[in-house]
Parts: structure tokens; sequence; C-alpha cells
């Protein structure tokens, strides 16, 4: 099979033309393909001439290597369609390795393992995603927080209300096994040739509940409710864990094989396993808040003349700037038709995030802007001193925000001139618990606020208007990732062996896709059973 890439095609192409162009720079007749794909599809807005570019799968009548080498063309090159080759299992104990949480990480780790016939036991201490859909509603409505069922705890992980978007920026080939797996289960078919693919949450619920039915099928057990709370350690090795329900009753497992996949907010466990000695260190994390703007004043300024295009989905941003003497600054998860939602998980607290359905049809588009936080930032030499930041930021916004789960909020005019903001301007804010307009700079840190405000008049010049004084910005944004990273070795174990980190949670990953493919590599290693 020939990949042939960078293929540019006008917004009102057919599959037809697609295949011709490609045949074209093949140098051969379209007669002489005999199947054709899209791999891959993106839009290019850089200029006025907004197009279309694609990466083409090709079968050819004839010696497809000869033809390569003749045409000697970099965009040009072989491959092999890509399957997924499941690990052999070596495991000799009895008994059934543990995956605490089922968010991206531990999802796909349960379901490699029962594929492979070891009926892992999974426990997650939220609810199943119904009735944690439920709750966090009743938490935007009502202002009441269930502290172990909301956007950080619950079936499919924080990941489940966002915009589920799959970009990564990692080239691990398991990448096309976990898109492969997800249209399996329910996503959108057009994930997989998509440069920049999401789901949207309103499909990711289907898609979290059809793999764990698959994983339930196959002899799996998933405790919704239940907390893993402790670790039963000997001679330097996993024996068994401890796990409480929503009840209280704690139980003792035995197991030789722990997948801690639990998260970038469960404080609680990460400070368990460091009382028991496990190897960690601090690490970077983000800091910001999140801007509204328009959508369509968003897909004006991206797409120019060619907005309003049918072909044209809602558009999006991406940006990164290093500011003069400041550090660098750069948008993430931007939610284009989306909405800023109240994503906390601990009472008296204020954590923001963006989420989008898969139509992204709502009337304001949402970025992160952050700041790199680094460890001499962090207020002591511990290793959980990372956790206490984020939590001083997120008890001052609660407070700022007036104690009901309100958050602060600036518009970037008053932002850039460091006034507080009294009142909403043009651009209505989509935060899920409502705003108090004030002045963000109070809650978050000094560093980050002069980065944020060079950023914005820098971005200004790359989307013109980005920096308008009516956007909003609510804060804070402060779980990007996690701010400790759990060591682990070659065989993907910590010190005390049998004890796989896996995720955002474990430092290893930074998003779904990447959290995803960190649980099936830690799942494959649980299977070759090293130690």
């Amino acid at each position: 099979m020939l990949r042939v890439s960078e293929v540019k095609m006008s917004l009102d192409s057919t599959f037809p033309e697609l295949v011709e162009k490609t045949a074209k720079v093949l140098k051969i007749s379209k007669e002489n393909i005999l199947k054709a794909e899209i791999y891959r599809r993106s839009v290019d807005c850089r200029s006025d001439d907004v197009h279309f570019v694609y990466t083409v799968d090709v079968t050819v009548d004839g010696d497809e290597e000869k033809l390569k080498n003749k045409l000697n063309n970099p965009k040009i090159t072989t491959c092999e369609k890509y399957v997924y080759a499941m690990p052999q299992n070596k495991r000799k104990n009895k008994y059934p390795p543990i995956v605490a949480g089922f968010g991206p990480a531990g999802m796909f780790a349960a379901l490699i393992l029962a594929r492979s016939g070891c009926e892992p036991i999974v426990v997650e201490r939220g609810t199943d995603i119904d009735t944690r859909t439920g709750d966090v509603l009743n938490f935007w409505k009502n202002r009441v927080l269930n502290v172990s069922s909301n956007i950080q705890y619950g079936e499919g992980g924080a990941g489940t209300f966002s915009d589920g978007k799959l970009t990564t920026g990692i080239k691990d080939s398991r990448c096309r096994f976990i898109f492969e797996e997800f249209v399996k289960h329910g996503a959108p078919e057009d994930i997989l040739v998509n440069a920049k693919p999401h789901i949207g949450t309103d499909n990711l619920k289907n898609v979290v509940k059809n793999i764990r039915e698959e994983i339930l099928s196959l002899g799996g057990k998933i405790f919704f409710e239940t907390a893993l709370t402790d670790v039963i350690v000997a001679n330097g090795y996993i024996q068994g864990v401890t796990v409480t329900d929503k009840n209280g009753r704690k139980t003792d497992i035995e197991t030789d094989a722990l997948i801690v996949s639990i998260g970038h907010s469960a404080r609680d466990t990460v400070e368990m396993l460091h009382s028991h000695g496990i190897n960690m260190m601090r690490k970077p994390f983000s800091v910001g808040a999140r801007i509204e703007h328009p959508q369509e004043f968003i897909n004006e300024r991206q797409y120019g003349k060619f907005n309003g295009h049918p072909a044209l989905k809602p558009a999006d941003y991406k940006m990164a700037c290093h500011p003069p003497h400041g550090r660098g600054a750069y948008t993430f998860c931007m939610c284009p038709g989306g909405t800023v939602v109240c994503a906390s998980s601990a009472e008296g607290e204020i954590v923001t995030n963006g989420m989008s359905e898969y139509a992204r049809d709502k009337e304001n588009a949402n970025a992160a802007i952050l700041v790199g936080i680094d460890p001499e930032d962090f207020p002591d030499g511990s290793v959980m001193s990372g956790f206490d930041l984020q939590q001083q930021i997120e008890r001052k916004a609660f407070e700022m925000g007036g104690g009901d789960y309100s958050a602060p909020a600036t518009l970037v005019g008053d932002f850039l001139e460091g006034r507080t903001s009294t009142k909403i301007g043009s651009v209505r804010p989509s935060f899920t618990t409502g705003v108090n307009m004030s002045d963000i700079s109070k809650c978050l840190p000094k560093k980050v606020t002069d980065t944020m405000r060079d950023a914005l008049r820098q971005m200004d010049r790359k989307i013109n208007g980005f920096a308008m004084k009516d956007a909003v910005l609510t804060a804070p944004e402060t779980r990007s990732s996690s701010p400790v990273r759990i060591l682990r070795d070659e065989f993907l174990q910590t010190n005390i062996r049998g004890v796989f980190p896996s995720g955002e949670g474990a430092g290893y990953a930074g998003g779904i896709v990447s959290a995803a493919v960190d649980g099936v590599k830690c799942a494959e290693a649980v299977l070759a059973d090293e130690s």
C-alpha cells in the first residue's frame, strides 16, 4: 500500500476528484488505483485560500515499491495497515490484577487484561456514567457537590466531561488501536481521518458504557463507589490492596499486580502511596484561566471569506508564545462551540475546564490560557507541595467567587489594564455555576498573570482581536496535568514491585489518547510478568 501525503483539495472537492488528484501525484491513470481511502484530513486556513489537505492510502495495480522508488517523492511512502497484536499472557499468579481508576488509562488497561483472560478487578471511587451525569448536572443546577461523583471522579474519568478531544503529541503506534476501539464502541467514524478528532462529551458517555460492558462480558469486575485506600506490601512486593466502599466498609483483595490509573485529582491516593515509600518526584504543571469569545468571531478570523461554507466545522485555534523575560504560555484544550464548566472535586474549591458536545453548536468558543509552573515555585520542597499550590489557588478562587461555587471572572480589557471588572460586556460567560465579576489576578500567582498579559497581546497579533476587551477570563484552570510523577522503571513498575503507575495522575500522559495508550502499555507489562 502507498501513502500519499499533502494532497491539497478545495472545500467543494469530491472523493472521485481526490482519487484523480492522487493518481496525478503518482503519475498513473486513476484506473490503476485498485483501492483508495482517506487516512488523514485537515483544514489549512493559514492563507486566504482555505482548503483541505489529505493523506490518502492507495493500492495500485503493479509493483508499488518500484513505483515509489521511481518517483522519489518524500510525500509518497509505503505502509502496511496497522493491526494491534494482543500480547501473550505470561502471568503465573492465580489472583486477578487490580486496576484503580476507570478513566482512559484504567479502561484500556482493563480491556486488554480482560481480552487476555485475566478477569481484572476495577475499583473506581466515582459512580457509573449515568449516575455521575445526574450528580454533575445537580451540582451545576443546585451547587450541591458530590465529592466522589463529579467531573473529576467517576466512570470515564475527567475527559468524559470535556470536548472528547483526541489530539495527541505522542507517536506511539498504539494510538491507532485506541481510535479504532473508540469507533468499535460507538464513536463517530470520522475520528479515524480528521487531523483534529473529537468525540464530544455526549458521545463519550455511550462509548464508555460499551467498553465497560465488554470488560464485564469477558469476566472482569467493576466496583463503582469503591476507592483504593491502602496497599498491602511485604518484602518490597505488593500483596494486596484495601478498598473502601461508599458505606465505609473496608475489604482486602489479594493481588500481585496493581495498575494505578487514578487521574490527576486523587491527591489523597497519591499521598497514601507516598506514605508507603513509593518513589515520586515533583514535576512542572500549568496554571491559568479559561478565555471565552463568540464562536462566530473565531470562525470569521480563521476562515475569512470561506466562513459559513458547509464543509467547515466550527473553527478552533492553538497558540503558544514566550513573552520577553517571561515564561512560556499556550492555549490548551480549545473547545469550539463549548461551555466553561465548574470541575470542582472538593468542597470549598473552584476548578474550571472546557466542554463541548459533538455538534459544537454553543454560542462561545473557549480555551485555557496556561503558564508553566516549575517545582521551584511550589510552596516548599515536599513531593506533595504542587498539590498544595493548586489547593491554595482553588480555595482563593472559591472565596472570590462568593463561596457558592461561582467563579471569579474578569474582562480581558480590564485584565490587561489591571482593573477589577464590575459587569459583563458583550460576551456572555457560560460558566455552569455562574461567575462573580472581579479581578482574577488576586487568585493566581503574579508570575502567571504577568505572563498571561504579555501572551494575550502576542496572541492578538496572531488572531486579530483575540484580546478583545469584552472577552471573558474565568479562573482558575489548575488541573491540566498532575504536579507529581510516580517513578517507574523499564518494566513500568515502581520500587514496590507489582505497582504500575499509569496515565495522567502518574505523570505519564496529557490527554485522553496518551492516557489510554499508557494504560495499554501497563497492561502489556502486567501480562509480561517481569519482576
